[in-house]
């Protein structure tokens, strides 16, 4: 399973490691994948979603139906 959230597509991002000498070597910056519960009132469920912690943070604050039915008009899901 990759480490993408499901909803907004966010992935590891690459960037560089810098010295003190500036010498830069390849890093990898991984994205904050969380495995959560939400519950659908619509559809009186819950359903388990991989996503971003930031991601979380907008659920919280938009609702998880305005959110799945922008990530659907974006294309993440079907």
């Amino acid at each position: 399973m990759s480490r993408v959230c499901v909803l907004t597509g966010k992935k590891a991002m690459v960037g560089n490691n810098v010295s003190r000498a500036m010498n830069k070597t390849k890093r990898k910056f991984s994205v904050n994948l969380v495995k959560k519960r939400f519950y659908l009132p619509e559809e009186d469920r819950w359903i388990a979603l991989r996503v971003a912690a930031s991601t979380v943070k907008t659920i919280n604050k938009n609702g998880i139906a305005a959110v799945l039915k922008k990530a659907q008009a974006q294309g993440f899901i079907k």
